[in-house]
């Protein structure tokens, strides 16, 4: 799985860098400099829906102690950092912000719990985002792309429920017994422990419908913020985007990276979708590449100094480590 995640990262990459010889590096590299400082605008505007989402997920915890805002915006930060640059297949950073929290002191199934359960919510709620980048290309008069639009809004879809399906229906437990033909069961039951734990947990959560809707709210009110950094961006080239036409763009933006959820960060596949998309409102290739770039700089800025984090903070974890084993 390792080896495939480094083989999509290089595709990944390669399309990009094909992406933007075919449409031009000067009139592609002319628009971010018509951007200017406004890239660093778009960087400081994904404040917006990393502190918007982090909300979403607080709600999540049902016990008296809840997590800081600090520490949970500074996982998300990590989390993301890690989907967008390493080749994790964008999930590699949801499991490392649960260990964030796991080793601050919360325990392993409610860490693990909020988490699986924040990434289905996520999905549900980028579902009904897309919905609306739907709408908004009826309403614009735009009837190119719609069929592939529903299409891959439909597999999302189906996707979000079968994933919803096996947490309710005890899945770590049940991969567990699975396992349990092929590893003996005594060296499993510590493991079991905690998988029925985070079972109980997840099942906890879905009983609590009015904690769920409001990390509903929370979580789609994240999605339209990130629309501000494709209105900025696109603002400063001089495209003259309107608000709708920035948020057909972020929501339908958004169901490309979610579609190609395999490629690290969407390399190459982001890029494809937003020329494709930018054709639909006027823009021209050069603009919709250059913006597009724009969300990767956003990511290189913030991205980097996140993985830094991580190090540091993992390379603290370890010399505790060392330190107890050596008392």
């Amino acid at each position: 799985m390792k080896k495939t995640g480094y083989i999509l990262f290089a595709a990944g990459i390669t399309a990009l860098a094909a992406i933007i010889i075919y449409f031009g590096i000067d009139d592609v590299f002319r628009a971010l400099q018509l951007a200017g400082w406004g890239l660093v605008l778009v960087a400081l505007s994904h404040a917006a829906p990393l502190v918007i989402d982090s909300i979403a997920w607080r709600l999540l915890f049902l016990g008296s102690t809840k997590p800081p805002y600090w520490l949970l915006v500074k996982a998300r930060w990590v989390g993301e950092s890690i989907n967008s640059l390493l080749p994790a297949a964008q999930v590699g950073g949801d499991l490392v912000r649960a260990r964030m929290l796991a080793v601050k002191g919360h325990s392993v199934s409610e860490a693990g719990a909020s988490v699986f359960v924040e990434i289905t919510l996520a999905l549900v709620t980028q579902l009904v985002f897309a919905v609306i980048g739907i709408g908004l290309l009826l309403y614009l008069g735009e009837k190119a792309l719609i069929k592939e639009s529903a299409f891959a809004v439909a597999g999302m879809s189906i996707l979000a429920i079968l994933f919803i399906l096996v947490q309710k229906r005890g899945f770590w437990g049940k991969l567990l017994n699975f396992m349990s033909v092929i590893i003996s069961r005594d060296k499993l039951d510590e493991l079991a422990m905690d998988a029925r734990a985070l079972d109980e947990a997840i099942f906890a959560l879905y009983r609590r419908k009015g904690i769920i809707l409001q990390s509903c709210f929370w979580r789609l009110l994240g999605w339209f913020s990130g629309t501000l950094e494709v209105w900025i961006a696109l603002h400063f080239m001089g495209a003259g985007t309107t608000v709708p036409e920035a948020i057909l763009l972020e929501s339908l933006g958004q169901v490309v990276r979610g579609v190609a959820f395999l490629v690290p960060g969407a390399f190459g596949v982001q890029e494809g979708g937003f020329v494709l998309l930018g054709g639909l409102i006027g823009l021209s290739p050069e603009l919709a590449l250059g913006m597009s770039l724009a969300k990767r700089f956003r990511e290189l800025t913030l991205g980097i100094p996140g993985l830094f984090m991580w190090q540091i903070d993992e390379g603290r974890l370890m010399i505790k480590k060392k330190q107890k084993e050596e008392e």
